[in-house]
């Protein structure tokens, strides 16, 4: 006999156990063998070495289960535990990227968002460059997702430059953070959709997921991580180089912007044009251009990017 203590890690105790351990009862009965008690966010197995592992692999198709999903039914419990644990999950480069929260389906709705989502799957450096409202940054986060929940990353870097547009930042109230709260909140918003409440502070407490302006990039090298650059059109190409550099082994970067919405001072050149104009013939790097015609907001922001597209 041998006893084993595993660490459930990522994921709420309560969403694969149960109420008072209401599911795990329901496994419990596939492995009548096994003597199982559930700690806080361990459970101990007893039992013969060669069915503790059996255990251990169904656990684990339990666990991806509930990061993909964000639920774990008994359905799913009686599913999974008569499905093959050599079985590879598939990836396609359908339209749902990733699950949200209440069973929402994450897509890529327009044909320009798919060739996102492909680009990013075939490439570690995307360039997503499109007016506002043709879902750039927020496919990008769902694709920063899918990633963590399939453990491709162990982590995800979301950050802005602080660029004042036509505000002044030093002016507003708070803090550096409450200040840039602002900048970032749209970074905030797409997360909000993906991942459960409780799941994403847990997350931003323990930095599985960090967003922090471009500043905070200075120095470091991002390994295992999935990057995103929101906002690029308002880097300087002293601040793209930097941050261009600091990618790391294993790590998936996106850098979005609006070449039309530029708010830096005249006298200085954009580093999304400039990363654009002289990246994109190398391998390994794509650049995806989204139009009005992608646009999935209010059909009024469609007209309105076509009437201003000169000015």
């Amino acid at each position: 006999m041998q006893e084993k203590t595993i660490e459930i890690a990522g994921i709420s105790p309560v969403d694969l156990f149960g109420v008072n351990d209401q599911k795990l009862k329901l496994i419990k009965t596939y492995f009548p063998k096994l003597k199982l008690i559930s700690r806080g966010n361990t459970i101990k197995v007893i039992g013969e070495t060669e069915v503790i592992e059996q255990f251990e692999k169904k656990l684990d198709l339990l666990v991806a289960h509930i990061n993909k999903y964000n639920t774990l039914s008994e359905n799913h419990i009686e599913t999974l535990m008569l499905q093959s644990t050599e079985e590879i999950p598939y990836q396609s480069y359908g339209d749902t990227i990733v699950h949200g929260n209440g069973g929402n389906l994450i897509k890529a709705k327009t044909a320009n968002q798919r060739k996102l989502v492909k680009a990013s799957y075939e490439n570690d450096m995307v360039f997503a460059v499109g007016p506002a409202g043709t879902g750039k940054t927020y496919t990008s986060v769902a694709l920063a997702v899918r990633a963590l929940k399939n453990r491709e990353v162990k982590r995800i870097v979301l950050t802005r430059p602080a660029v004042e547009a036509g505000e002044n930042l030093g002016f507003l109230p708070g803090d550096l953070k409450e200040k840039l709260d602002p900048y970032l909140q749209p970074l905030f918003d797409g997360l909000r959709d993906m991942i459960p409440a409780e799941k994403l502070i847990e997350y931003l407490e323990h930095g599985v997921i960090e967003i922090a302006p471009l500043a905070f990039m200075r120095g470091r090298t991002l390994d295992k991580a999935f990057v995103i650059l929101d906002e690029a059109q308002n880097t300087t190409v002293n601040q793209m180089k930097m941050f261009l550099t600091r990618m790391g082994r294993n790590a998936k970067f996106i850098i979005t912007g609006d070449h039309t919405q530029i708010d830096l001072p005249r006298n200085q050149k954009s580093g999304l044009i400039m990363a654009v104009n002289k990246l994109s013939d190398i391998e390994g790097i794509e650049v995806v251009e989204l139009s009005a015609n992608d646009v999935i907001r209010h059909k009024l922001v469609k007209k309105i990017i076509h009437a201003l597209k000169d000015d």
